[in-house]
C-alpha cells in the first residue's frame, strides 16, 4: 500500500515509517522543513512538504494514499487546547477526502483520556472523555468522520518511551533537574502504563493490515508502573533525593504537569493483543530509564 504519514520524523512516526518500508509499503511522509525533508528522504520514503495547519497539503496527501496514518501533534503544551483543535480539524479535513473510499485513517489518541472507573485500568472499551474536560479532541474527530463513512481505527498510546524520550516522565525529569529533587504524590501507588516505540510502532502496522474501521487500540505492554518507582529509577539516574509531596504541593512543584502526576493512568491491552495478534517484546520503562544518558 501507499501510505500517508504525518508525523513521519517524529519520535513514533518515524518508527512506523522504518516498518512500513521493511514491509514492502510505499510511504508518503508529511514534512514542514528542509531538515524534516531530508529525514523522510533517508528513510527511503517520499516526500510531501506541508504541516497541520496546511490543510490543502492534507487533503492532497491523503487523496494519493491508500490509507493515512497521522501521528502529527504540536506538542506545546502552553497552547494545548489551540493544538488540539488544530489536530481535530487536520483529521476532519483528511477523513472527508477519504469518505466513501474504504480507505483506512489510523488516528493518534491517548490511553490518559479514556474515560474509565478511576479504580480500575482502561480498556478498549472505555469511550473517551469529552474535548469539553479533556481537550485532546482527536477521538471526537475520529468519530465525526466515521460517521461520514470514513473507516477509522484509533491507536491509543501510553507514555512511549526508549532510552531517550519516555513521554510524560521526560517532562517529569526535566522538573527534577530543574527543583535539584526527585518529587512523587502521596504514597506514589498510582500508575502510568508504558509501552517501548518500537512496539508501538509495530501495533500502527498491524492495525493498518490487520486491523477494521470504527475501532479502538491500546498499544500498552505494561499495565501501570508505580509513580513511586519511576520517581526512584529517576532519582538514582540524576543523583538526587526522592521524596513525597502532597496534592496541594504538586502544582508548585510539577508546573502543569500535576494534574497528570497524581492520575492513575495505568491501561489494559487485552483485545488489542486478541485481534491484532501483537506481543510487546521491547525494553520495560523502567529497564529504559536505567539505561538512559542523564
Amino acid at each position: 500500500m501507499r501510505v500517508f504519514v504525518t508525523g513521519a520524523t517524529g519520535f513514533i512516526g518515524s518508527a512506523i515509517v522504518k516498518e512500513l518500508i521493511g514491509l514492502g509499503h510505499q510511504v508518503l511522509g508529511l514534512a514542514r522543513s528542509d531538515a524534516g525533508a531530508q529525514a523522510v528522504t533517508a528513510a527511503g520514503a517520499e516526500v510531501h512538504r506541508g504541516d497541520l495547519e496546511d490543510l490543502a497539503s492534507l487533503r492532497s496527501g491523503a487523496a494519493a494514499a491508500d490509507a493515512v496514518i497521522h501521528t502529527a501533534f504540536i506538542h506545546d503544551f502552553s497552547k494545548f487546547k489551540q493544538n488540539c483543535e488544530i489536530d481535530r480539524l487536520a483529521i476532519e479535513t483528511m477523513g472527508e477526502v477519504l469518505a466513501g473510499s474504504n480507505k483506512l485513517l489510523i488516528v493518534t489518541a491517548g490511553t490518559a483520556v479514556a474515560k474509565s472507573d478511576p479504580n480500575a485500568a482502561a480498556t478498549e472499551d472505555d469511550p473517551p472523555l469529552s474535548s469539553k474536560i479533556a481537550h485532546r479532541a482527536s477521538e471526537e474527530a475520529a468519530g465525526a468522520v466515521a460517521a461520514k463513512g470514513v473507516r477509522v481505527a484509533v491507536v491509543r498510546l501510553p507514555q512511549v518511551h526508549d532510552t531517550s524520550k519516555q513521554g510524560l516522565v521526560s517532562y517529569a525529569i526535566q522538573v527534577a533537574r530543574e527543583k535539584g529533587v526527585v518529587a512523587y504524590i502521596g504514597d506514589g501507588l498510582n500508575r502510568w502504563s508504558a509501552v517501548h516505540r518500537l512496539d508501538a510502532a509495530h501495533l500502527f502496522c498491524l492495525a493498518l493490515e490487520k486491523g477494521e474501521g470504527n475501532v479502538r487500540y491500546h498499544a500498552v505492554a505494561e499495565e501501570g508502573v508505580s509513580a513511586r518507582e519511576i520517581a526512584e529509577t529517576i532519582g538514582h539516574g540524576l543523583h538526587l533525593p526522592v521524596v513525597s509531596i502532597t496534592a496541594e504541593e504538586a502544582p508548585a512543584y510539577f508546573g502543569w504537569l500535576a494534574p497528570f502526576a497524581g492520575w492513575d493512568l495505568s491501561a489494559l491491552s487485552a483485545k488489542t493483543r486478541a485481534q491484532l495478534g501483537w506481543e510487546p517484546t521491547g525494553p520495560t520503562l523502567i529497564t529504559d530509564l536505567k539505561n538512559m544518558r542523564y
